[in-house]
């Protein structure tokens, strides 16, 4: 095997949060959204407006575990840069704030704008925890609010629930999307097993028009946090169906699977009946898409699993989202697929990039601080590793096995396990892309691995929590490995200002 030794320090330091240097503790994000403490879970009502991106997620202030849902709320102009905001959406008498999305009502069809100011329109599940003690099967229903100053204050309308339930015990997480060929509203609600689509010509009045799923699909679990857009393929619109499943995932616990196909306005008719994942890695759940990006399709999720979130080993908050992925569409044979990779706005992190070819033998290679990307491309499918170590043996290996014609990242060994029995484990995902080549990138932050192969048609995303940050890598590869590149690049801290 030829070895390539590759030294990292991953930086410790201060961090800046909403202009204020905060203790950076063990294990905390530094390429990666987190809230300043307590608990977050699903990403929820992200829009786009006036040049700022808004993410909203679920929210518990008072602990780090999960409990009465708010919305939380951050902002950035590159989708980088995280700035947190004030609390959007507490609690209230009809319940809990669960997750929804918010869309731009441009042509103030829920007459909710006033004194021309264009309202943004968040729908959000209201969940009533009496009803839900009482053994009520209706105690989820949709609601509104809506901001009338771009985002940075939330109104709740005054005749929610707009969507009552129907006896559906799982009926939650509403995505709103404009359908422009009938000019109206589209809905997709999680409904226990499967999908329902609601329209609405105003936002406030729904009608309900299909289901879809009850027979296709992973059924491991309850169906969350829908989202259904389009993208455009060589001038053939693809309709893209998002689902998260809790359990069911192929490794495990939480994940999300999709279907592509076409969308009529009333039903969703896709394309395959196999079960496919936009990540086979055990951490990344509930994501869905920004609203009003235009043609640009991009998603974020949450980097937990519900088989562990509440009792990770982090101590003044829990969880962070994934980076920031742009969807597209990729066609093998008669089959689309959709690909994610990490949004072209994070290349403003990157520092110094180190290439290394195998054209001379190179042994060890010393490279720059902070959390890191590495490119790899090759001739060839053909075996090989990267291992993030530390001094105390903890590891994490990532890479392709040839003749399982699989990727894997392997957290046997990462760190602090025994807080989950399951935690400690191999994940693998198959090799989709057919071509003679492979590719790949890798990105680490302090506790978490993302891995983008075959330009973004297999993606993993795992969290782990070593005692010491990992400081080396090591690449691992037959002897006549065809190379073609591997690089390295050095990321800065969104944090640090």
């Amino acid at each position: 095997m030829k070895r390539i030794f590759l030294a990292l320090l991953f930086v410790s330091g201060s961090m800046v949060i909403n202009g204020q240097s905060a203790f950076r503790e063990k294990y905390r994000p530094q390429i990666h959204f987190s809230p300043r403490g307590n608990w977050m879970n699903d990403p929820n009502g992200m829009v786009f407006y006036k040049g700022v991106y808004h993410l909203f997620f679920q929210y518990y202030p008072d602990s780090t575990v999960w409990g009465p849902m708010h919305w939380g709320h951050a902002t950035s102009k590159d989708l980088v840069h995280w700035r947190e905001q004030p609390i959007a959406l507490y609690p209230d008498s009809l319940g809990y704030i669960f997750s929804g999305s918010a869309v731009v009502d441009k042509n103030n069809t829920s007459l909710l704008g006033k004194n021309g100011r264009v309202p943004l329109v968040a729908a959000f599940t209201h969940h009533n925890i009496k009803m839900e003690r009482a053994g009520n099967k209706n105690f989820q229903y949709q609601s509104l609010a809506y901001s009338l100053d771009d985002g940075k204050s939330w109104i709740k309308y005054a005749n929610n629930p707009v969507l009552k339930n129907p006896g559906i015990t799982d009926f939650r997480d509403p995505k709103i999307m404009w359908y422009e060929a009938d000019r109206k509203w589209i809905m997709t609600l999680a409904t226990k097993d499967r999908v329902t689509f609601y329209t609405s010509k105003n936002l406030k009045d729904w009608t309900k028009q299909s289901e879809f799923g009850e027979s296709l699909g992973a059924h491991g679990g309850v169906w969350e946090c829908p989202d259904l857009f389009s993208i455009d393929y060589k001038g053939k619109t693809i309709w893209v169906l998002l689902v998260s499943i809790n359990p069911g995932g192929p490794n495990g616990g939480s994940a999300t699977q999709y279907f592509t196909g076409n969308f009529d306005g009333q039903f969703f008719k896709p394309f395959q009946t196999d079960t496919r994942w936009l990540d086979y890695g055990t951490d990344n759940y509930a994501g869905v898409t920004w609203s009003n990006t235009g043609r640009r399709k991009i998603f974020i999720g949450w980097m937990s699993n519900w088989q562990y979130a509440n009792i990770v080993p982090t101590q003044k908050w829990r969880s962070a989202t994934t980076l920031p992925r742009e969807l597209t569409i990729q066609k093998i044979g008669e089959s689309y697929f959709v690909s994610s990779l990490p949004v072209k706005e994070l290349d403003i992190l990157n520092k110094d990039t180190k290439v290394i070819t195998m054209h001379a033998p190179v042994k060890d290679i010393t490279l720059s601080e902070g959390p890191g990307k590495i490119e790899l491309s090759s001739g060839k499918a053909e075996s090989f590793s990267f291992t993030f170590s530390n001094r105390s043996g903890e590891m994490v290996i990532a890479g392709y096995d040839q003749g399982s014609n699989e990727y894997y990242i392997d957290r046997t060994r990462s760190g602090k396990t025994d807080f989950e029995s399951k935690f400690a484990a191999r994940h693998t995902a198959p090799r989709i892309g057919n071509s003679t080549g492979l590719n790949m990138t890798l990105i680490t932050d302090e506790a978490s691995i993302e891995m983008f192969a075959d330009n973004g048609l297999t993606v993993m995303t795992d969290i782990f929590f070593p005692a010491t940050p990992y400081g080396n890598v090591q690449f691992k590869c037959g002897e006549n490995f065809s190379l073609k590149k591997l690089a390295y690049t050095s990321l800065k801290s969104i944090w640090r200002q």
